[in-house]
């Protein structure tokens, strides 16, 4: 191991207007409907004025980039735009990076394209507002059954009191019997109305909790391998991130890439390179445990979070694992066929020896591509210093 580095109507529409107006405005001169915003602008060399210009600067960045590849101003790709060359999405910065040198321009269809295979299993707005708005609806119809229920109890004891009121005073006891009879007849009618009624929203509701979960589930799982994906990484990660220093332990995160992966599609389908992700999934997840958290992050490309364990231990954790799979025969098993020997490469970050969990992922994916620059097949740890 060598050293190394709320929904609205049309949100759609909405947004798409708005990004519009940005890139009018990208002169950096404000819309006569904005209401006075040049008189409101922050004085010159304030933090305020700094974040505007830094803003305005990135804003113009975005444009060039868009206009540059002559891309639609969609909410999509201002979105990509901004996590490459903000660097937020470590995947996306990649994925760009190499269709420049392949090709050195990005279309409308491949952005579409890779936000499609990134999440494919992503719940839509519109289904969960869906599920939500059915939850509401029950929620709506609890609250009203309990009112009901209230205020029939609450009729059921005045009419019982006054037809009491009757006895007391020596009536007839007879017909006062008949109403008090008749009375809790409908009181009983009501009940068992109001249980059947609380019965079905009960069901109604487990079955809502059953798809918000698998829901949740879908958006935070990869549906070929079955581990956690990125958006469910990230949320680990800060979450070990504030255990380990709460607890005053090492942690350390893994990139590990399917070397040739591309090769192995191409030689073997799709299929069986869908198996071969499976398997190194596999292999992977055997390590895992409440310290160790692995996910697919994209494509062939898998990460690691080991809390306890310092940036050298994971390497070798890491390293075993990578053995394991170089020494394995694996054979295609749509025609039986020997396959060429399958590995991967990977970059390791001490996440705590960086001030941005962000800047430890570069380090590690840094460390990645050095071993594959020299030869594939091995692991690399980040240097801190970097």
């Amino acid at each position: 191991m060598n050293g190394a580095t709320s929904p609205s109507a049309s949100p759609q529409h909405g947004l798409t207007d708005r990004l519009a107006r940005w890139a009018k405005g990208l002169s950096g001169k404000a819309d006569d409907d904005e209401g006075g915003a040049e008189d409101q602008r922050p004085r010159a060399g304030s933090a305020a004025n700094r974040e505007v210009t830094r803003r305005r600067r990135l804003y113009e960045e975005i444009g060039d980039f868009l206009f540059a590849h002559d891309l639609d101003l969609t909410p999509i790709n201002f979105s990509v735009a901004l996590d490459y060359l903000t660097g937020a999405n470590i995947g996306v910065e990649k994925a760009i990076k190499a269709v420049l040198m392949e090709r050195g321009k990005i279309t409308n269809g491949w952005i579409e394209s890779v936000a499609a295979s990134q999440n494919p299993d992503e719940v839509t707005p519109d289904s969960l507002a869906t599920m939500l708005d059915k939850v509401e609806e029950n929620l709506t119809q609890f609250t009203g059954l309990m009112h009901e229920s209230r205020n029939s109890a609450k009729d059921y004891g005045a009419a019982l009191q006054e037809q009491a009121k009757g006895l007391a005073e020596g009536g007839d006891a007879e017909p006062v019997l008949a109403r008090l009879v008749g009375l809790t007849r409908s009181m009983v009618e009501k009940t068992r109305l109001v249980e059947t009624q609380l019965r079905e929203n009960q069901k109604q509701t487990q079955a809502l909790k059953s798809s918000l979960e698998n829901a949740r589930r879908a958006a935070e799982h990869d549906h070929l391998t079955g581990l956690p994906n990125r958006r469910a990484f990230e949320g680990v990660l800060r979450e070990e991130v504030k255990l380990a220093q709460d607890n005053g332990e090492t942690l350390s995160v893994a990139f590990c890439d399917i070397d040739h992966f591309k090769h192995v599609n191409d030689t073997h389908g799709h299929e069986t390179g869908d198996r071969v992700l499976k398997f190194v999934a596999g292999l992977l997840a055997k390590v895992s445990n409440d310290h160790c958290h692995v996910a697919r992050h994209g494509g062939e490309e898998f990460v690691m979070l080991f809390r306890g364990k310092t940036a050298a231990e994971t390497c070798e954790a890491v390293d075993a694992v990578r053995e394991d799979l170089a020494n394995r025969s694996l054979v295609n098993r749509t025609n039986g066929e020997r396959m060429e020997r399958v590995s991967f490469s990977a970059g390791v970050a001490n996440v705590l020896a960086y001030d941005d969990p962000r800047a430890a992922l570069k380090a590690a994916d840094r460390a990645l591509y050095l071993a594959k620059e020299h030869g594939r097949n091995r692991v690399y740890l980040a240097a801190e210093a970097d």
